[in-house]
């Protein structure tokens, strides 16, 4: 298949893996009896690192060991600031908002790309992706204010935390297609979890993971959870999302974000999340906005 038209096959995939990964991660936190959590933010997000990597390494260990030295630093980063510290962080904003509002809020990864890419990269943008990235923003503010009138109880606070989140992934990004650009993207992701997945370890055995009760239903349900995560959200989405980075754009690979809040939303209307007709108007202004951002001028500006 050609490129052109793969990058879109490349597109829909991730947009539906990556947006089906909000309720996972609310799964994955679960709820006793008691309406505690079964696992910790912290837990989960160190256990879904841990796990992929364990994967990643095992299939990818040969690609990485022709990576080149000097570009260790930038994979490292890469993986802190892709991987590593989004894993907590949209873990603990789950504990307090809805997966589907997570998923809203994680469309602002493009605008923020572009923003970096410009002031900080040195990469180009067209005036069609600008304003798309400006529509597709308006679109996921308009989501986040409904869904704020729709469940007041819901402490917006550790929208933060997503936000946070969305700045590494932008960040990412821009530091796979300005450094990486040359090495296969499977070898990216192996190396990211090689430099990453001590510290996930660290992270879990202080979190008191190691005393964790493996065999009890509620903590075997929600293990369940994050093994699909990790096989489908993070390993085969994170070697796809490498290459259609280097296939495309910045901007084009992190539109993916637009379609994700319909796929997080459908999901959490599903598992009894409120979804408003506003939410449903904003839903449509995010597929204008991925119309305009995926299609590119053909004279670019920068800043």
């Amino acid at each position: 298949m050609k490129e052109s038209r793969l990058k879109y096959v490349y597109l829909v995939i991730l947009s539906i893996i990556w947006g089906t990964s909000f309720i996972l991660i609310k799964k994955a936190l679960g709820q006793n009896a008691e309406g505690d959590l079964v696992l910790q933010p912290l837990q989960v997000g160190a256990l879904r690192t841990m796990i992929s990597g364990v994967i990643l390494i095992s299939i990818g260990w040969n690609a990485f060991a022709k990576v080149k030295r000097k570009d260790w630093p930038w994979l490292a980063l890469s993986g802190l600031l892709g991987t590593f510290f989004p894993a907590f962080l949209f873990a603990y904003a789950q504990t307090e908002i809805d997966s589907a509002v997570s998923a809203i809020l994680n469309s602002t990864v493009p605008l923020i790309t572009l923003i970096l890419g410009a002031i900080v990269f040195g990469i180009s943008f067209s005036k069609r992706q600008l304003l798309g990235v400006i529509i597709g923003l308006c679109g996921a503010v308009g989501l986040v204010l409904a869904g704020m009138s729709g469940s007041p109880e819901q402490n917006y606070l550790f929208a933060g935390f997503v936000l946070i989140a969305c700045c590494c992934y932008a960040s990412n990004v821009n530091i796979i297609k300005r450094y990486l650009q040359n090495i296969k993207p499977l070898a990216i992701a192996t190396a990211n979890f090689v430099f990453i997945l001590p510290l996930a370890i660290i992270v879990f055995l202080s979190a008191d993971g190691a005393n964790l009760e493996f065999t009890s239903q509620p903590v075997l349900r929600s293990l369940g959870f994050i093994l699909i995560l990790c096989v489908f959200g993070t390993v085969a989405a994170k070697i796809m999302f490498n290459k259609l980075i280097q296939m495309t754009s910045p901007v084009f690979a992190s539109s993916v974000t637009y379609l994700m809040p319909i796929i997080g939303l459908t999901w959490g209307t599903l598992d009894g999340e409120k979804f408003t007709t506003w939410q449903a108007v904003a839903t449509g202004v995010i597929i204008l906005a991925v119309i305009l951002v995926t299609r590119e001028n053909k004279k670019p500006v920068s800043v």
